[in-house]
């Protein structure tokens, strides 16, 4: 580490912009609280910011999303600040960062005994729409209850590591129409727990995860059987879908066809994954792309399914949608299997925002971040002031609305390994680099990427470029870490090579 950048490590840098994202400005939209639209999210599982048609960058196949892309709002620089299920859905949900909201690593067995799990005393966006007598429902992968013996029955928990979890109706925050699993993989004989289903009768069912959940989410839209709502009041609805998820084999034969006659050197169009490898990566990469795809597409078609039953009930002027995902996949690139890395495949996801007549149609490099999903959506919907105090992310509502407003100038990358809160990776992403900065045992390796020179990340420079390493630190990185009361600053430690730290970033 160049001497001038050890200095971040011990010394306070200080930083006015406490309540907003570094490097910009406090701006409030005005919104009219008189008439508040409904709220449809749907959040698959481990879809990268790539696979998108309209995007020109993976040769996949999504319509829908083309259109929504259209006729709303696009972030094409949206990523997850920590790219890992549970972290991801707890700033979703709370509007903070990993070490103010408690959830620094997946809900598991594994870190039960560190108390990851979303907080039943957090305040959610959810818990505040319910208090303004919204009606909420929950459909699919919750993923925010840590597993406790005896474990569920399930082929995500064993003996040696458990994974899934019902959440008891006090934790659901707000969420009075539930049909949900905590995390469960197999897409097509998914498992479930309704609003009143007992922890040990979760049931099963025969079709495709999305498939049925978008039946279940057009029925609460619909509010026909036993999905109703109260048609008085406004509702606010989150599809968590599964796929594209792995295993990405469990997906109907239909949209795989959308592929068929491609092989793999048609679909593997990034440089930066070994296509003709003979590593366990360019195998998996080789062999699964297309029905990684297959699931996007997939996905997409239901996702359409759900915007054509807001068209159906009229519904669609009164209702803003959201099109995100949890993180991303690497899927081979760069040799890593998924994502919980710094890569732009693992942190970059869709985002794609519609409200017709409230918000006009363009595309916007915004550097947004996971925590500025709370603010935002309540001030969209007109509830600036029900916004708990404590919230880190920072509201874009006026930028959606007016294509005006604040611009933070980086955002915050975070790994924790479990139970060493002051460890791991931290970095941040700019709009031109990418810094990564990893600390273990045995030292502190940094990782620096010109995301325009070089788009697909295939060298680090921090070696040869010390002064922009030390500008992002102090200027950067260092105003995130103290904002977010990361445990991460503490005193330097000897410098190693990434290659030494290798295996340990993994």
């Amino acid at each position: 580490m160049p001497r001038q950048t050890k200095a971040w490590f011990v010394a306070a840098v200080s930083c006015a912009c406490l309540g907003v994202s570094c490097g910009e400005e406090s701006t409030t939209a005005e919104i009219a609280p008189s008439a508040h639209p409904n709220l449809v999210v749907v959040m698959p599982d481990q879809m990268r910011g790539q696979a998108l048609g309209f995007m020109n960058e993976d040769p996949v196949v999504t319509p829908n999303l083309d259109r929504l892309a259209d006729e709303g709002v696009a972030f094409t620089e949206a990523v997850v600040n920590y790219p890992v299920c549970s972290p991801m859905r707890a700033m979703f949900m709370t509007g903070l960062y990993p070490h103010s909201n408690g959830v620094i690593g997946n809900c598991n067995s594994q870190t039960a005994p560190f108390g990851y799990e979303l907080r039943q005393s957090e305040t959610t966006w959810s818990d505040v729409l319910a208090d303004k007598g919204y009606s909420l429902g929950y459909i699919g992968k919750w993923h925010l209850d840590a597993p406790h013996e005896p474990y569920v029955e399930s082929s995500n928990n064993t003996a040696e590591m458990a994974w899934n979890e019902w959440c008891p109706p006090a934790r659901r925050h707000g969420f009075d129409s539930w049909y949900a699993y905590g995390t469960y993989d197999q897409h097509t004989r998914p498992m479930y727990w309704a609003t009143d289903t007992p922890r040990d009768e979760a049931f099963y069912v025969d079709q495709w995860g999305p498939e049925h959940e978008a039946d279940r989410a057009i029925a609460y839209i619909k509010n026909e059987g036993n999905a109703q709502r109260d048609p008085e009041s406004p509702f606010a609805l989150v599809v968590a879908m599964n796929p594209p998820h792995m295993p990405y084999d469990l997906v109907p034969e239909e949209y795989v066809a959308y592929y068929d006659g491609k092989t793999y050197r048609d679909l593997l169009v990034r440089p930066n994954v070994d296509a003709d490898g003979d590593s366990p990566m360019a195998t998996l990469a080789r062999e699964q792309t297309k029905n990684y795809f297959a699931m996007v597409t997939g996905v997409d078609a239901q996702f359409g399914r759900i915007l054509e039953a807001l068209d159906e009930e009229e519904l669609a002027n009164d209702t803003i949608v959201l099109f995100t995902s949890d993180h991303g996949n690497c899927l081979g690139t760069h040799g890593e299997v998924s994502k919980n890395n710094h890569y732009e495949e693992s942190m970059r996801v869709p985002f794609l925002v519609r409200w017709p007549g409230r918000i006009e149609p363009r595309r916007d490099d915004l550097l947004l971040s996971t925590p500025d999903i709370f603010p935002t959506l309540l001030e969209l919907m007109g509830f600036a002031g029900d916004i708990p105090s404590n919230v880190e992310g920072t509201s874009r509502a006026s930028l959606l609305l007016t294509g005006e407003g604040a611009r933070p100038t980086s955002q915050l990358y975070v790994f924790v390994p479990p139970g060493q809160p002051s460890r791991g990776r931290r970095g941040v992403r700019t709009a031109r680099y990418t810094l990564m900065i990893e600390k273990t045992d045995d030292g502190i390796a940094e990782t620096l990427h010109d995301n325009d020179a070089d788009p697909y990340q295939l060298r680090n420079i921090a070696g040869e470029s010390p002064n922009v390493v030390a500008r992002l630190i102090e200027e950067e990185l260092t105003p995130w870490l103290e904002r977010t009361n990361d445990p991460w600053l503490t005193e330097p430690r000897p410098v190693v090579s990434p290659e030494e730290t290798k295996e340990s970033s993994k």
